[in-house]
């Protein structure tokens, strides 16, 4: 079973949550925490729906008004988004390279240029020094 997957009724979460089920129907409807549904249209919360229920609870107690939680969980689901994006696309960048030996290596150089490299090539390094004197 994963964090998303939504298994407990709304009793149940309810009390994992330490809230009445009452606040919870009030959340689904203002859209703070929106359950699954059985076919039959009962509500299903899953771990992470517990998990931000008490972060709303923890962010009600510290005055932040229901329009803030639901900004600060907005912003907290889209990073948790991004960053699977990001640990997804990794994953497809490391597969590729993998998959994909001998694949030309490039670097750039200090003007900008692109230099093509060999597999397993280090670039030549600049130990040019420039000075610069500023504005008197």
């Amino acid at each position: 079973m994963d964090e998303n997957s939504p298994v407990f009724a709304i009793a149940v979460a309810a009390e994992l949550a330490e809230m009445h089920p009452q606040t919870l129907r009030q959340y689904d409807r203002l859209g703070l925490v929106v359950p699954g549904r059985t076919r039959g249209g009962s509500r299903r919360y899953s771990m992470r729906d517990i998990v931000q229920l008490r972060e709303i609870a923890r962010l009600g107690s510290e005055g932040v008004s229901l329009e803030g939680i639901r900004r600060v969980l907005e912003l907290e689901n889209e990073n948790k988004e991004l960053r699977d994006r990001v640990r997804e696309l990794e994953t497809a960048l490391a597969d590729q390279l993998i998959n994909r030996p001998g694949a030309r290596v490039f670097a750039a150089t200090t003007t900008g240029a692109a230099v093509s490299l060999r597999a397993g090539a280090r670039p030549q390094r600049n130990t040019q020094i420039v000075l610069y004197r500023g504005p008197r």
